[in-house]
């Protein structure tokens, strides 16, 4: 059994989903781990993890509009220290979580054949944000 951890900086630019599963992918083939257990951490508050359809964009355009709709930037929030976006930034990273866990199987994370992974920025301004992974396995 081995494991192996890396720091995977993403940039971003806008809200929304970025898919980040290439990255994710080509460093558990380096890893050379043929069965284990990935996890994918998001080291943010304001900024979160999903598995998701990857075939069709308005996938994610209908995610992000869903969520701008159940977490709306308000003035009616007490915590507005960096501005409107900022506490409903937290709500929608509350809701939708910071941990993936993935299989390894034969060499590749175990994902469906539509499924990507993404992470959701859910500040408007460009942001670097950093994601811990976490392999386990042989």
């Amino acid at each position: 059994m081995r494991q192996s951890t890396h720091i995977l900086t993403i940039d971003t630019r806008r809200q929304g989903m970025l898919d980040v599963t290439r990255p994710i992918l080509d460093w558990v083939r380096a890893q050379g781990v043929e069965q284990g257990l990935l996890t994918v951490f998001c080291r943010h508050t304001s900024a979160s993890l999903l598995i998701q359809e990857n075939a069709a964009p308005a996938v994610r355009s209908d995610m992000e509009a869903y969520f701008a709709r159940i977490a709306p930037e308000s003035a009616a929030y007490d915590h507005d220290d960096e501005g409107p976006d900022d506490m409903p930034a937290h709500l929608r990273t509350a809701l939708t979580g910071v941990q993936l866990t993935v299989p390894v199987i034969d060499g590749m994370p175990a994902l469906g054949t539509w499924q990507g992974i993404y992470l959701f920025e859910h500040r408007r301004h460009p942001r670097r944000r950093t994601l811990a992974l976490h392999l386990i396995g042989d």
